[in-house]
């Protein structure tokens, strides 16, 4: 599994509409509106480095109303949710 988080600048009168639209994208699990340098982030989880390139550059591409993004990969994933997950297994 690839996980990779996508910093977005969208135009300004088109923020809540780009972010509707990524939705309807396969692997996108999360959009946020956030305050700060960019408008949106996205959450990708995707099976392999060729299916986050494809989004990237056809389906992220292909929607109109993004002017800018930044993809980050994520090496390893620390959270207190996965934790919570494991030691209830069984409970």
């Amino acid at each position: 599994m690839v996980t990779a988080i996508i910093l977005i600048n969208a135009e300004r009168n088109r923020i809540n509409e780009v972010a509707e639209n990524m939705q309807s994208i396969s692997g996108i699990s999360e959009v946020y509106s956030v305050s700060g340098k960019y408008d949106l982030i996205a959450i990708i989880r995707v099976k392999t480095n060729d299916d986050l390139a494809d989004m990237v550059t056809r389906q992220l591409l292909a929607l109109d109303g993004i002017a800018k993004t930044e993809t980050m990969l994520a090496f390893q994933a620390y959270s207190r949710h996965d934790l919570e997950a494991m030691f209830s297994v069984g409970m």
